[in-house]
């Protein structure tokens, strides 16, 4: 579970569930997993970050801070689209699981977390290198 697949792979599902969200006139998509947001960050940083957004969303969706606690509104989508949520999003940036936080949705199928970042609609200025 350690290799950059996963997070990638996820990053991925994440960014395609955001474009829908927005399609759809949904709020935002919360990104509440430490391990899969310091993905984001790292490619963000590249040349490819656009390409991988389109290719996985079909639009290039920018990152932008937003801090908030709460239920995560976007985990039904996820489960019908690729069933449940894998550890890793459960899991901070140096491999840590957040144990509690993991049992609690295996219980109940509910999300509670806090995070500080999320996607912004295609072709936003806050894609790609320097966004926060």
């Amino acid at each position: 579970m350690k290799t950059n697949l996963i997070p990638r792979r996820e990053l991925g599902r994440f960014l395609a569930l955001a474009q829908g969200r927005f399609e759809n006139g949904e709020g935002p998509t919360q990104m509440f997993s430490r391990a899969v947001d310091a993905e984001w960050h790292q490619l963000l940083a590249t040349p490819g970050y656009a390409a991988f957004s389109v290719e996985q969303a079909g639009a290039v969706l920018g990152h932008r801070e937003a801090n908030g606690a709460g239920p995560v509104e976007w985990v039904t989508a996820y489960e019908q689209a690729y069933g449940p949520l894998p550890e890793i999003w459960f899991t901070d940036e140096q491999g840590g699981v957040d144990e509690e936080a993991l049992s609690r949705y295996r219980e109940t199928g509910e999300v509670v977390a806090e995070w500080d970042c999320a996607p912004t609609p295609g072709d936003s200025d806050d894609a790609g290198p320097g966004s926060r």
